[in-house]
């Protein structure tokens, strides 16, 4: 296969390291999360690409698909449950950080950590 020919990995490292740098040098604890989002959806990435085979019928055991190879559906069920623990972290991160700004009435990270100190 060719190098460019593998795109869907190209992205899945792209999006992988925009989402760590996001997460790693932004101070800002929504851009943290949106960097993590990103960083969960270079992942879901991952496991779609690797999911299907070429050529390959739905797992549907019957004497017209006996013999052919099979996709695996595995890695769907597990991003659908990926997704659905991915949102749900987010919304509690956006509640906490929601509790922060009340609490400290900052977002940013230095800035909270100033006011932790005093």
């Amino acid at each position: 296969m060719e190098l460019l020919g593998l795109y869907n990995y190209w992205v899945f490292a792209i999006l992988l390291m925009i989402g760590f740098y996001a997460v790693i040098a932004k101070p800002n604890l929504i851009k943290k999360l949106i960097g993590l989002s990103i960083f969960q959806s270079a992942v879901f990435l991952l496991y779609i690409t690797i999911g299907p085979i070429e050529n390959g019928t739905a797992p549907i055991f019957h004497e017209s698909v006996a013999g052919r190879a099979i996709s695996n559906p595995l890695p769907s069920v597990l991003i659908l449950t990926a997704i659905v623990v991915g949102i749900s972290t987010l919304a509690l991160g956006l509640a906490i950080i929601v509790r922060i700004k009340e609490a400290d009435g900052a977002v940013e990270e230095n800035e909270i950590r100033e006011l932790d100190r005093q």
